[in-house]
């Protein structure tokens, strides 16, 4: 299992996502489920992945070798975010049913983030079937892997006009709950920043398990929550009899 999140707000995007991977109990690895593609002043991508190893590698070398070989259709050559995820989904049900029989173990489920010259930056989930969408005003934030634990925050607080520093703080709050309530999603915790315009790319950054930044996160935020329920009144009970 794995965790991975968008953020897209008027300024930027975040990308957020942990790099463990389990095959089982006894069986637990650390993998990078980020990539990023760059032509600086150009176009920006970022891809991050959730499901199947050996499906996501394939899928991640036939995107690589398409750019080496200028293949027609590439990242460098397609002409907005729409096209970018057309294209990946594609990829992405090619390399199903060629390499694993297309079975629903062997699904893997894409965010891809970035801006292209001359389009909008935009923020999309590609699904296994090589379908998508697209974040909005009303959900500024894509998940895939394991996002149950880490939605509840993304609710109350992602909106698209927060500050980049706040998305940040917002995604990081989400992956730590995430992390503490299951054992198959772990650090390192890869983030990206897309600056919206730039076309740079941005800021990146990883935290390791002890990274001191996340151990003072997760005490502060657990002491805003023991606080915040200590503060809430009783429930008051009807009286018996």
């Amino acid at each position: 299992m794995t965790y991975c999140l968008g953020i897209k707000i008027d300024e930027s995007i975040i990308m957020l996502s942990d790099s463990r991977t389990s095959a089982g109990v006894d069986n637990i690895s650390t993998y990078s489920k980020m990539w990023r593609y760059s032509v600086p002043g150009q176009r920006q991508f970022v891809l991050c992945s959730a499901g199947n190893l050996a499906t996501t590698q394939a899928v991640i070398a036939v995107l690589e070798r398409d750019i080496k070989t200028k293949a027609p259709v590439n990242l460098l050559t397609v002409v907005d975010m729409h096209q970018a995820s057309e294209y990946i989904g594609r990829v992405s049900v090619a390399c199903q049913k060629q390499n694993t029989g297309g079975g629903p173990v062997f699904e893997t489920t894409f965010l891809l983030a970035g801006e292209i010259l001359g389009a909008s930056n935009g923020l999309y989930m590609i699904y296994s079937q090589g379908n998508f969408i697209a974040s909005s005003e009303q959900v500024p934030y894509l998940q895939i892997g394991e996002t149950k634990y880490g939605k509840p925050i993304l609710d109350r607080v992602a909106q698209g006009k927060m500050t980049t520093d706040r998305a940040v703080l917002c995604g990081l709050v989400s992956m730590d709950a995430t992390i503490r309530s299951n054992l198959t999603v772990g650090p390192p915790i890869e983030v990206t920043v897309l600056t919206a315009g730039s076309l740079q790319p941005g800021r990146y950054l990883k935290l390791e398990e002890d990274n001191e930044y996340m151990r003072n996160l997760r005490l502060t935020w657990n002491k805003l929550m023991e606080e915040a329920v200590g503060q809430l009144q009783p429930l008051v009970w009807p009286i018996e009899g």
